[in-house]
């Protein structure tokens, strides 16, 4: 194990779960647990459980769970590492560390220096001669000095190693800068700058880290824009540009955007709330990550076809999610030709004003408004058939609603679009939920006729061979962490008796634990363990266990697993003679038959 078991002991009994996860969820007792929403995937009906007395967490939505290192591993998207050092820093303990830790923990400090110091050596070039283009181009771009700097722009120099060669002489290596993306390899091997003749954007976290760069070239050429790759201390699907200063804004809500540039704008114009994902669609780590600061978000996606899909994923992403979500249309702007053309968020601030945008921001609309403005746009409502046919895609919709109220509201509105009365929509809704429900009973149906499905484990890696022997594994472990002093002195089981390797594995850590007088705890496996599978093994532990006959229940288990162990040896015995004789050779010498203590 990288840290000392007692220093983990500590650190897990001062790090109590209800606290690290009522600071990023809301909790409500019941029935001596705390229930909430999930955080890891969109609910409104709480299935996130939490159990002080055992000290872990699982989600009977997502199947989520483990301890309190855990948790904190996956909500902050960190190693494990990572997350024993954001509990100790809370906890106010010092970490101890072996060597493979402290060059781990070494080589990401190191990175973000490097980082930190290629964000510097642009800022210093975008002031000095060879950054004049880059002035130029944000002074067209109406870009204030001041915002450049609260941004920490910069610009690369239109030269192949000017940053490889700065960083060099700071002691950085050319692996290092490789690493970090800073440097790309050519066909004939020699390394170069990624980055040449471009306005730098520093991408920067929430803890004010430098973790990545984004770029844009000053003229026509390709590609327009280009980001860092993924590195040790930069995942995008985790990064949300000007986030780390739109957590400190003042305003109610948060603006999603798609470019940097409209964020730099946005907050130049006074929108200081305003951020945008990394070359990406929403994800549901940027979700978990801006419910840490707001639970109110607006869309303002470009207005052209792509923007309008981006919208419509991150509207279903966002459904049934404790966020308020509103969107914002940009209208077109029409040029001097009369054509109607797409614009952003900078587009329209430079030529309409702060305030326009303002009351484009009051008057956005919800979501379901978007949605319905969007199946409408599609049909013609004057003809008949077109009528029918919005009548019934907009009834999936409203059908979708889990509101009564405002399914009625919007049924109405639908009915008015169509020119129909709101009875006759409101059948029409009415005949669309039959439909949904049916299909849901159709598909729990099926759940039901194959129970074996339904008893194995979701991660396809950790799928059970022998369901039979599996449960009754399942049911040790269960007594185990539920009241170990029921076993033995002695192993009641050897590890070739267990048909599942993880259920295996995890038995015999947990006996461990207890031979050295560790507590025998779930949360004490997360180091041994991947988050898949002490997501599962929390799972087994939310099945129900009676222990009024916890003794019977124990030998029940032991013999079931046995006895399909046995089966499995005749089996492979029938298809392989030798090992038949061999295992012959075995029973009749008492081979194997010892315990161990």
């Amino acid at each position: 194990m990288a840290f000392p078991q007692p220093f983990m002991d500590e650190l897990i009994a001062r790090s109590d779960i209800v606290d690290i996860v009522g600071s990023y969820v809301p909790l409500n007792i019941k029935s001596g647990s705390y229930w909430g929403c999930c955080p890891f995937h969109n609910e409104k009906t709480p299935s996130f459980h939490v159990l002080q007395d055992k000290q872990i967490y699982y989600c009977f939505g997502c199947k989520k769970g483990g301890g309190v290192i855990n948790f904190v591993m996956e909500i902050e998207g960190l190693t494990f590492p990572e997350a024993v050092q954001f509990l100790a820093k809370r906890a106010g303990m010092e970490v101890p560390t072996d060597n493979t830790d402290q060059d781990v923990a070494r080589k990401r400090r190191r990175m973000l220096e490097l980082n930190r110091d290629a964000a510097k050596f642009y800022y210093q070039t975008l002031l000095q001669p060879e950054g004049q283009g880059v002035r130029d181009y944000l002074e067209r771009r109406q870009i204030s000095k001041a915002t450049a700097v609260k941004f920490g722009m910069g610009a690369s120099p239109d030269s192949w190693d000017a940053l490889m060669m700065a960083m060099i002489q700071k002691g950085y290596t050319k692996a290092e800068l490789l690493s970090a993306g800073l440097v790309v390899q050519g066909k004939n091997g020699k390394l170069y700058d990624k980055f040449r003749n471009r306005l730098m954007l520093p991408v920067i976290d929430v803890q004010g880290n430098v973790v990545a760069f984004g770029s844009r070239v000053l003229d026509k050429s390709e590609p327009k824009y280009m980001n860092s790759p993924e590195t040790p201390v930069y995942s995008k699907r985790r990064t949300l540009y000007g986030l780390n200063l739109a957590k400190k804004s003042k305003r109610p809500n948060i603006i999603l955007c798609e470019g940097n540039l409209d964020i730099v704008t946005l907050h130049q114009a006074g929108f200081d709330n305003a951020v945008a994902s990394m070359g990406t669609a929403l994800t549901p780590e940027q979700i978990r990550l801006l419910s840490r600061f707001t639970k109110e978000l607006i869309l303002c996606y470009d207005n052209d076809n792509a923007g309008k899909i981006a919208t419509e994923k991150a509207l279903q992403l966002l459904n049934n999610t404790e966020f308020t979500v509103r969107v914002l249309q940009l209208p077109k702007r029409r040029t001097e030709d009369g054509e109607y053309v797409k614009q952003d968020a900078d587009d329209f601030i430079k030529l309409q004003g702060a305030d326009a945008f303002e009351r484009l921001l009051t008057d956005s609309e919800n979501g379901i408004e978007f949605r319905m403005a969007q199946i409408a746009g599609k049909y013609d409502l004057r003809d008949d058939q077109s009528r029918i046919a919005y009548c019934e895609e907009i009834s999936n919709l409203l059908a979708a609603l889990t509101s009564a109220v405002e399914r009625e509201v919007y049924t109405n509105r639908a009915a008015e679009a169509a020119k129909i009365t709101p009875d006759a929509m409101r059948l029409e809704v009415e005949r669309a939920t039959r439909r949904k429900s049916a299909q849901e009973r159709k598909a729990q149906l099926r759940k039901d006729l194959n129970p074996a499905a339904q008893l194995q484990p979701q991660e396809r890696s950790l799928r059970y061979e022998n369901v039979a022997s599996a449960l009754a594994e399942e049911g040790v472990i269960r007594l185990m962490l539920l009241d170990d002093s029921l076993f033995p002195e002695v192993y009641p089981l050897q590890p070739e008796e267990f048909s599942a390797p993880l259920l295996g594995r995890a038995f015999f850590l947990l006996w461990e634990k207890r031979c050295a007088g560790q507590p025998v705890t779930l949360a004490s496996l997360a180091a041994e363990l991947s988050p898949e599978e002490m997501s599962h093994l929390t799972g087994i532990c939310q099945k129900p266990e009676s222990m009024d006959n916890r003794h019977k229940a124990l030998a029940d288990y032991i013999r079931i697993i046995k006895k399909e162990h046995q089966k499995r040896n005749a089996s492979d015995a029938q298809e392989d003679p030798l090992l038949a004789a061999t295992q012959k050779y075995r029973n009749k010498s008492g081979i194997g038959g010892k315990q161990h203590g």
